[in-house]
């Protein structure tokens, strides 16, 4: 066969390998987002996710490659409504995301596992996949408030990563609160914390 009529054929067997694995990872948000993380087999999720093992195995590889793609393919900015909110403070956002979170409690209890899972040994993907993520996300917290300081709408007299490594644990510690416990305070003690940063006056 002529190798221009084969590249095209590998384009779409290759378009078609990334819509189906999409199409599985759509489904396994809806499993997590119902059922969370519980320590089970790739096997078991595959059942019900409706495809087989080896589709599951050949698309993600392991288990916990699979958790890491549910968790950062469901709080794609496509997912989450608070990424919208250009003028929020950083605390504003992480209410908001709280929110939406309260919808979903499964992904909120997958995403707690994988951090668990970044502090045990032999679990180099979790452990990249929460040190990269809260890297990222203190920087650009940090980033917003260096500008919402020169704004006016944050106080000038605190450190930006200071305040952002701040409002990342609040946020993370209010929501293991609330997983086992719904009736913790946690958009109050968010809203208050969004106060302390506020200028003074």
């Amino acid at each position: 066969m002529p190798e221009d009529e084969e590249r095209p054929r590998q384009r779409g067997a290759y378009a078609k390998g990334i819509a189906r694995r999409q199409e599985i990872l759509d489904r396994a948000i809806e499993v997590f987002a119902a059922r969370g993380a519980d320590r089970t087999s790739l096997r078991a999720i595959a059942r019900e996710v409706g495809v087989t093992h080896a589709a599951l195995t050949h698309y993600f590889g392991s288990l916990e490659e699979l958790l890491i793609a549910v968790y950062a393919e469901s709080n794609a900015p496509r997912h989450r409504p608070e990424s919208q909110l250009d003028d929020a403070t950083p605390v504003e956002r992480m209410i908001a995301s709280a929110r939406t979170n309260r919808a979903v409690p499964g992904l909120v209890q997958l995403y707690s596992t994988l951090v668990a899972s970044a502090l045990e040994d032999g679990h180099p993907a979790a452990r990249e996949f929460a040190t990269v993520r809260f890297a990222e996300i203190r920087a650009g917290i940090a980033d917003a408030v260096r500008q919402q300081q020169t704004s006016g709408r944050i106080r000038t007299d605190v450190d930006p990563d200071a305040v952002a490594a701040l409002v990342v644990a609040a946020s993370d510690g209010l929501q293991t609160q609330w997983l086992l416990d719904d009736s913790a305070p946690q958009h109050e003690a968010l809203a208050l914390l969004d106060r302390l940063l506020r200028p003074v006056g």
